[in-house]
């Protein structure tokens, strides 16, 4: 299917899934990077649907230290995933603006449901430093922003498990990481275990960007109907992309991540997009923002020519 001509942008402005606040400015950064006119400038009509709601973290009852914030995420998490089932139910495109990358169980749980409702199989590139797939007994810091990649495969606390829909969402046969330099040791023998594609920094190095996208998107254009792009910005260096609350030197070029954005544009089943982690607090002049709304433009069909 074709990405649709209208793009429902949301915003869940959540930092309850990470340890450094700011995150939860991250929409109203990308809001400021001017979004909007980017892709309106592609033919795209834009409705700005807002923000969810998320009480911050002052007022919020730590109960578990190994799953930080669990009830309140987990209900933001259902919210979210209704109306992210919503907009793809009415056959449109969801933009959504994070916020941590907790956000990812909201939103794959409810791109899961629409999948599961419609028969798509689902298909999700992951482009992050870090491998997101933790849990309550691997975890080192009781952040949930580093389990939702497990959380979406069934395998973690069945409160965020059964987000939107039970069970898992996502299979792991039709799931790549991009970018990975930090990953922890529960993370590395799940990979492992489920046969993950994972690619790191230095099989970016030793085969280039360009192989390894045309690898990834040609087996998700033979094996999905609904491919969804997680673009965490700290998968890319932070000489680029600065305002982040977890970097990683080392990180993709800006032309890499470019590359491989522009060339997602071209499948077809390409239907949602998620921007996760940019925190205007550590940026340098909205720098992140500004990077990612260009990012944004070339998963969308900009291009240099």
């Amino acid at each position: 299917m074709r990405k649709s001509n209208t793009v429902r942008v949301l915003g869940f402005p959540i930092d309850l899934g990470a340890d450094r606040r700011g995150v939860d400015m991250g929409p109203s950064a990308l809001r400021i990077a001017d979004v909007d006119v980017k892709l309106e400038t592609l033919g795209y009509r834009v409705v700005d649907e807002g923000d969810i709601p998320v009480r911050n973290i002052e007022v919020q009852e730590l109960q578990d230290a190994k799953l930080k914030y669990l009830p309140e995420v987990a209900a933001m998490s259902q919210i979210l995933a209704g109306r992210v089932e919503s907009i793809l139910d009415d056959g449109d495109f969801p933009l959504l603006f994070g916020g941590d990358h907790s956000m990812s169980v909201g939103s794959l749980a409810g791109i899961g449901a629409h999948c599961r409702k419609h028969n798509k199989t689902l298909g999700v590139i992951w482009i992050d430093a870090h491998a997101d797939m933790n849990t309550a007994e691997t975890t080192p810091s009781g952040n949930i922003h580093g389990m939702p990649l497990a959380v979406a495969m069934g395998i973690g606390h069945p409160t965020l498990v059964n987000v939107g829909i039970e069970g898992a969402k996502l299979d792991p046969r039709n799931l790549a990481i991009i970018g990975l330099r930090s990953i922890d040791p529960g993370e590395r023998k799940l990979i492992h275990e489920l046969g993950v594609a994972a690619y790191t920094m230095f099989d970016i190095d030793r085969l280039g960007m360009y192989e390894i996208a045309a690898r990834v998107l040609e087996d998700m254009s033979r094996s999905v109907d609904h491919l969804h792009i997680s673009f965490d910005v700290d998968g890319v260096d932070p000489a680029v992309a600065p305002g982040v609350g977890t970097p990683v030197p080392g990180g993709l070029t800006y032309r890499e991540a470019h590359v491989f954005m522009e060339m997602i544009s071209q499948i077809d089943a390409y239907a949602s997009l998620e921007v996760a982690e940019v925190n205007p607090i550590l940026d340098d002049r909205n720098k992140t923002a500004e990077f990612a709304a260009e990012i944004i433009a070339s998963s969308m069909g900009k291009r240099i020519l």
